[in-house]
């Protein structure tokens, strides 16, 4: 990313106001802004199966906004735009396509998760990697993200989800999430795939998702999964300039090993149906809010 940037990408907020010919908000509403965009004209936007519109900011990052500028200064100098986004602040500037109207009811302090985290983790269940009623599931990364991964196994009715941490504090929250089981690859001297293994019966796991961005957690989710018709879902985002050496051999039998942004979800379309939905009551996301602090204290949070 360029620098100097106003970071942030996970939020919800009111319109101020509009440019011209903006349509689809107004002042006085209450959106989210998106960091997958959806422009509805770009090859992925009108594939049933794509949703990563050509008009992110994630891959080669720019850092300003689809006209080439900036919209932030700071003491006369131009600040770089973040991925689409930038919610750091107390303003901020999102074209058309990158923001999405909500229900006027919505609580921003909680629904802002869904601009990114919920959506990321149980989308990545329900629609990336679509997990059927009576799957095994493992998690790898139990935060925010990987709770998330938790919840979405659960609601398409998996009958085993196995949560992966070496922090065993978190292992509480994810069974109250859904976890049957949780495990700490620390606690043995066999790898963690051949745990998991020894945990379904010598089969692996249906679906396995890495939620933390380590290559070597993603090999290790990847061989946890069954050897024929597996599929690991990586949903962390990989460190920029690391590269992952995998045996052929665990693709080679049949292994899926795809990929996750945004939960596969199409932005526009899905985060005001996600909104309805929690107001609702189908799904929860307090347990995802350990506190609550004033922007002053944004390091501290970090």
């Amino acid at each position: 990313m360029p620098f100097p940037i106003v970071l942030g990408h996970e939020a919800a907020g009111v319109v101020e106001s509009v440019g011209e010919g903006v349509t689809c908000v107004k002042p006085g509403d209450k959106v989210i802004p998106l960091f997958v965009p959806q422009c509805g004209k770009c090859t992925s936007c009108r594939s049933t199966k794509g949703n990563l519109c050509s008009e992110h900011d994630l891959s080669e990052a720019r850092g300003l906004m689809l006209d080439g500028t900036s919209r932030f200064t700071c003491k006369g100098k131009s600040l770089h735009n973040f991925i689409s986004t930038s919610t750091f602040t107390e303003y901020t500037v999102v074209h058309e396509n990158a923001v999405v109207k909500i229900d006027a009811a919505a609580p921003l302090e909680k629904v802002c998760l869904i601009g990114c985290g919920f959506s990321t983790g149980y989308g990545a269940a329900v629609q990336t990697a679509k997990v059927e009623p009576g799957s095994t599931c493992a998690v790898f990364g139990l935060g925010g993200v990987g709770l998330s991964a938790v919840m979405g196994c659960k609601a398409a009715g998996a009958s085993q989800i196995i949560g992966v941490d070496i922090n065993k504090d978190k292992f509480p929250k994810a069974k109250e999430m859904g976890a049957t089981e949780c495990v700490n690859p620390l606690d043995f001297k066999k790898p963690i795939n051949e745990v998991l293994f020894d945990l379904t019966d010598g089969e692996g796991v249906d679906y396995s998702f890495e939620v933390i961005g380590r290559v070597d957690t993603m090999t290790a989710a990847l061989a946890s999964c069954h050897s024929n018709y597996g599929t690991s879902v990586i949903v962390g985002v990989p460190p920029s300039t690391s590269t992952i050496a995998v045996d052929p051999m665990l693709l080679f039998t049949g292994r899926t090993w795809k990929g996750s942004v945004f939960g596969g979800w199409k932005s526009k379309r899905l985060c005001p149906r996600l909104v309805s939905d929690f107001l609702g009551k189908k799904f929860i996301l307090d347990p995802l809010i350990t506190h609550t602090l004033p922007f002053e204290k944004i390091n501290e949070g970090f």
